[in-house]
C-alpha cells in the first residue's frame, strides 16, 4: 500500500480526517495525496481564466488544511481537479495507482441525520478502490484488532484483501472473522478463500436476519479497532447502495469501517 487518496470537501470534520489518514500512513509507510474536485459552472460575460482562479483558490483552501495538521514526516501532495469527483478520482487513480482512498462520512455541512454524504456514498458506490471511513470527530489509535464480517467465504480476486492484508501486517493486528448466516444463506458460503483463511485468527458464525444485524449483535463482544466487510451485491449495504447517502436510523458507524470491493 503505497498510495492514499484522501479527498476533502468543506466540512468541518476534513481536518480530523486528513489527521486520521496521516496517522495511518505514517503506520503503513505510504504516500497522502490530499484531494479536492471543483466546478466550474459557465456564464455569460464571466472572465476568460474562471478556470484557473478558481482551481488556484481550491488548491490554497486544501493547502490550509494541510497546514493546520501534523504531517508527521509523512509524504504528502495537494491535488485539485476540474470536474465531477468520480471522474476525477478515476483519472488519478490511473495516473498515480491509488491503493486506498481514506474520508469521511460526509465531505459537506449537511443534515445531522444523515451517515454518509452523496460524495463519499458515491466514492463507495462507483469507484473500484477500497474505503477506509473515518468517523466524524475518531482519534487515530493504533489497530489492534479487526472484526471482518462476511456471508460468504468465497472472493474471487485475491487482490482485493490486499488493503488488509497490509494493515493486519502494518499494525501487528489480529483479524476475527464473523460469518452471518442469513436465510439466503448458500451450503458453497460456507467455502473459504485461501488467503481470507490465512490472515483470519479467530473464527465465529452467527444466525442473523442480515449481516448488518449480526455486526451490530457482536460489536461488542469483539471490541474491534477496525471493521471490515465486502462491497458485493448480496453484501452488506446491499439496499443500502440504492442510495448514495445513507441515514444514521439506517447504519452508522463509530468506528473506522474498511469497505473491500469484491465484484459478484
Amino acid at each position: 500500500m503505497k498510495h492514499i487518496l484522501v479527498p476533502i470537501g468543506n466540512s468541518e470534520n476534513a481536518k480530523n480526517t486528513l489527521q486520521y489518514a496521516i496517522d495511518f500512513s505514517e503506520v503503513i509507510n505510504a504516500k497522502v495525496f490530499v484531494f479536492r474536485a471543483f466546478k466550474v459552472l459557465s456564464k455569460a460575460g464571466t472572465i476568460l481564466n474562471v478556470d484557473e482562479i478558481v482551481g488556484r483558490e481550491t488548491a490554497n483552501n486544501v493547502k490550509e488544511v494541510v497546514e493546520s495538521v501534523n504531517l508527521k514526516g509523512v509524504d504528502v501532495s495537494i491535488i485539485s481537479a476540474k470536474g465531477n469527483v468520480i471522474d476525477s478520482i478515476n483519472s488519478i487513480d490511473k495516473e498515480l495507482g491509488i491503493d486506498l482512498i481514506i474520508v469521511g462520512p460526509r465531505s459537506n455541512s449537511i443534515k445531522e441525520e444523515v451517515f454518509l454524504g452523496n460524495t463519499t456514498g458515491s466514492i463507495i458506490k462507483q469507484t473500484d478502490i477500497s474505503v477506509l471511513v473515518v468517523p466524524e470527530g475518531y482519534v487515530f489509535k493504533p489497530i489492534k484488532k479487526v472484526l471482518t464480517a462476511i456471508k460468504s467465504g468465497m472472493i474471487k480476486r485475491k487482490e482485493v484483501l490486499e488493503p488488509l492484508e497490509k494493515i493486519l501486517e502494518a499494525f501487528g493486528a489480529k483479524m476475527r472473522l464473523l460469518q452471518i448466516k442469513t436465510p439466503k444463506f448458500l451450503p458453497e458460503d460456507l467455502e473459504f478463500h485461501s488467503e481470507l483463511a490465512a490472515i483470519t485468527s479467530a473464527y465465529k458464525s452467527s444466525e442473523n436476519a442480515t449481516l448488518f444485524q449480526g455486526v451490530l449483535e457482536h460489536l461488542n463482544e469483539n471490541n474491534p479497532d477496525l471493521i471490515c466487510v465486502f462491497r458485493r451485491k448480496r453484501g452488506f449495504f446491499k439496499k443500502l447502495w440504492e442510495q448514495n447517502s445513507i441515514k444514521k436510523s439506517d447504519f452508522e458507524s463509530r468506528l473506522p469501517l474498511l469497505i473491500l470491493k469484491e465484484t459478484e
